[in-house]
C-alpha cells in the first residue's frame, strides 16, 4: 500500500468537492477501500473521510417505504425493525453478505460501491491483463479459472461477477440511488461491463451516494432471499435470489412478483421474463420450474461456471415456492 494524505470533510458539500479532486477515494466503512488497497488496486492520492457526517446515518420506515442513509452500518438496517417487517428480503440479503464484524463496520454506500472479487482483477502483480483495472489490457479471467465468474450480462472484455447482495434485493424492488440533487434507478446504477467494463457507475465527479429509497411494495412485505454458497458462513453467492409475492385475495394467484438474481451476472440481474409469466397465474410448482428456467435466458458459460445456468433457476423457484408456503 502507497502513502496517501488523509482529509477529515467537515461537511457533505466539503466531501463532494474533495472527492472530485483527482486520486480522491471517499472513507466510510472502510472494508471495501482498505481492502483493495492493500492488494494494490485502488492506489488513491487522498482519503477523504465522510464517517462523522450526521444525517446520513439514518434509517426512516412507513408505510410509503424505507430511506436507508449512505453511512448507515450494514448490521444496523439488517437489524431495524421496520426493515426486518416490511422488507424482510433486504434485512435477510444484509446479514447474508458479510460477518457480524464486518457488518458492524461496512456501510450501505460503500457496500453498492463494493468491487469484483474476480482473483484477476484482485492480483495486480501476477495477472497484468484486466480490463477493469487497465482498459484495453485484455481479461486474464477468460480462458483462466472461472468457476466464480458470471454467465449473465458479459462481454469479450469482462465476465467478472458483482459480488454484492444487498444489491440484488434492491433491484427486485425498483430501488432508488440518492446522490444528492441526482437520483438513478438502482438498475441503472450498475453498468454492464460491455467493452468499457472500467466504468461500474454513473456516478459523475464530485458526486457521493446520500441515500437509498426503496417503495413500499406490497410484494416487498412477502419476500426473501435465497443464498446458495460453498460454505454457510461469509461466502460470496453461487446463486442467489431476491424474490417478493403480493397473492390475489384468494391466496394462491400472483398479483405481482419481484426476482432478481445475484452470484451469476456481472451486475444484479432483474429477471423480468420469469415475473411476466407468472404475474396472473396460480402459484403451482411445475409453472414456477418452468417459468424459472428463464431466468438464465441469454447465458454464456466459460468452462467450469456452467453450473451457475442449472442452479440459478432452481434457486428462483425455491424462493418463489417457499414464499408460496406461507400464503
Amino acid at each position: 500500500m502507497r502513502d496517501f494524505s488523509y482529509l477529515r470533510a467537515a461537511s457533505a458539500d466539503a466531501a463532494r468537492q474533495a472527492a472530485a479532486l483527482p486520486g480522491a477515494m471517499l472513507l466510510a466503512g472502510g472494508t471495501t477501500v482498505i481492502d483493495l488497497a492493500k492488494c494494490g488496486v485502488a492506489e488513491p492520492d487522498m482519503l477523504v473521510d465522510i464517517t462523522h457526517l450526521k444525517g446520513l446515518d439514518r434509517i426512516e420506515v412507513d408505510e410509503r417505504g424505507a430511506t436507508i442513509g449512505a453511512l448507515a452500518r450494514m448490521g444496523h438496517a439488517a437489524d431495524h425493525a421496520g426493515i426486518k417487517s416490511r422488507f424482510p428480503a433486504i434485512s435477510e440479503a444484509l446479514w447474508q453478505a458479510a460477518s457480524a464484524q464486518i457488518r458492524n463496520m461496512a456501510t450501505i454506500g460503500g457496500n453498492l460501491m463494493q468491487r469484483t472479487r474476480c482473483p484477476y482483477f484482485r492480483d495486480p502483480a501476477n495477472f497484468r491483463a484486466c480490463n477493469k483495472r487497465q482498459p484495453g489490457s485484455g481479461c486474464s479471467a477468460i480462458g483462466g479459472v472461472t468457476r466464480g465468474h458470471a454467465v449473465l450480462g458479459t462481454s469479450d472484455a469482462c465476465i467478472a461477477m458483482y459480488p454484492g447482495d444487498l444489491a440484488v434485493a434492491l433491484i427486485a424492488f425498483d430501488a432508488t440511488v440518492h446522490l444528492g440533487d441526482r437520483r438513478i434507478p438502482v438498475d441503472d446504477f450498475f453498468l454492464l461491463p460491455g467493452s468499457t467494463p472500467d466504468r461500474e457507475h454513473p456516478i459523475e465527479p464530485g458526486e457521493m451516494i446520500t441515500a437509498i429509497e426503496i417503495p413500499g411494495f406490497a410484494a416487498a412485505r412477502r419476500s426473501t432471499y435465497l443464498k446458495i454458497r460453498d460454505r454457510q458462513s461469509y461466502e460470496f453467492a453461487a446463486a442467489s435470489a431476491a424474490v417478493g409475492i403480493e397473492f390475489e385475495a384468494d391466496g394462491r394467484t400472483i398479483r405481482d412478483l419481484r426476482v432478481a438474481l445475484g452470484g451469476v451476472a456481472t451486475k444484479p440481474w432483474r429477471a423480468r421474463a420469469v415475473e411476466d409469466v407468472l404475474k396472473g397465474k396460480a402459484l403451482e410448482p411445475d409453472a414456477v420450474r418452468a417459468a424459472s428456467r428463464l431466468a438464465v435466458d441469454g447465458a454464456v458459460d466459460h468452462g467450469a461456471n456452467h453450473y451457475k445456468i442449472e442452479l440459478a433457476p432452481r434457486v428462483v423457484a425455491r424462493a418463489i415456492l417457499k414464499l408460496g408456503e406461507t400464503a
